[in-house]
């Protein structure tokens, strides 16, 4: 285990699960300890993720919570992983632990809608776009071998696009303004260009450009993207990143807004088709 690190997403998911049960039942702390025969403290500690949970601890409270045992499969599987520890990992010394946290989200999603306003999102830039962009975010408070690092890191996260096996089905919904805003140098901007009709040719992946002259829209406010994931028990997230803070969004009339905004912003910008065109002009403009 990384130092430092404190509990991975999936123990946090799983915990935040169990206290969602408890509450629908609901049962109070001292409550649900009491009828399982443990002390309040431990069931608190799993709530906040401080501690693991063993397999016969698990069945103990999902027996005391009355879940179907079509559910409880996946909360199983989740408990067994959920010590697990990535290939992020070996960056922790030049990773912030929200994004290595939001990293491990993006493992284990099946799906992902994005709305991206100033950039191109990260899963779609080439090495030497985001060399650009992760060089200005840091704004020269890192030496070269971090930025180089930080590189790897988005380079490797493409992985889930590109592996052979079960890749993520991704949605991008791309500000025009984020396509011609320069980045780099020419050549730069080209092979981004370039980059982007490779990845809109593939099957599990849709890349769409909001035109300028849509006008205002319901996401003015910035960029986020929803995550889905695999698991039926694991609730969708939206992700909203500033400058110097990360948001999760995970209630319901939270998230029905920003899926409403996505739909709103896929149905307003131009076609797959006509938005690769429109890459197309732009690189042909930029050589």
């Amino acid at each position: 285990m990384a130092a430092g690190r404190g509990p991975t997403v999936r123990r946090r998911r799983l915990a935040g699960e169990l206290r969602r049960l408890r509450e629908r039942k609901a049962l109070t702390l001292e409550e649900a300890a009491e009828r399982v025969g443990w002390s309040t403290a431990k069931v608190s500690r799993i709530e906040t993720a401080r501690v693991g949970i063993t397999s016969p601890d698990l069945t103990r409270l999902l027996d005391l919570y009355e879940l179907d045992a079509s559910k409880r499969t996946a909360l199983h599987a989740l408990a067994r992983t959920a010590n697990t520890r990535g290939w992020w990992d070996a960056y922790t010394d030049s990773l912030p632990s929200d994004y290595a946290t939001y990293i491990q989200l993006e493992v284990d999603t099946a799906f992902i809608r994005s709305f991206d306003s100033m950039l191109v999102h990260g899963l779609l830039q080439t090495e030497d776009y985001a060399r650009e962009v992760i060089r200005s975010a840091l704004m020269a408070l890192s030496p070269p071998a971090e930025i180089e690092r930080r590189v790897e890191v988005r380079m490797t996260r493409q992985n889930l696009l590109l592996r052979q096996e079960d890749p993520i089905r991704f949605w991008a919904v791309i500000d025009e303004a984020a396509l011609t805003r320069r980045v780099g140098s020419e050549a730069i901007m080209q092979g981004q260009y370039a980059k982007l009709l490779e990845f809109a040719a593939q099957d599990n992946i849709t890349i769409q450009v909001l035109p300028s002259t849509a006008g205002a829209h319901p996401a003015t406010a910035g960029t986020f993207a929803i995550l889905e994931f695999r698991e039926p028990h694991d609730p969708d997230v939206v992700y909203v990143e500033s400058m110097t803070s990360i948001l999760y969004v995970e209630s319901d009339i939270e998230m029905y807004r920003y899926t409403l905004a996505f739909d709103h912003l896929r149905a307003a910008a131009l076609s797959p088709d006509e938005s690769k065109q429109l890459i197309s002009r732009m690189a042909e403009q930029s050589s």
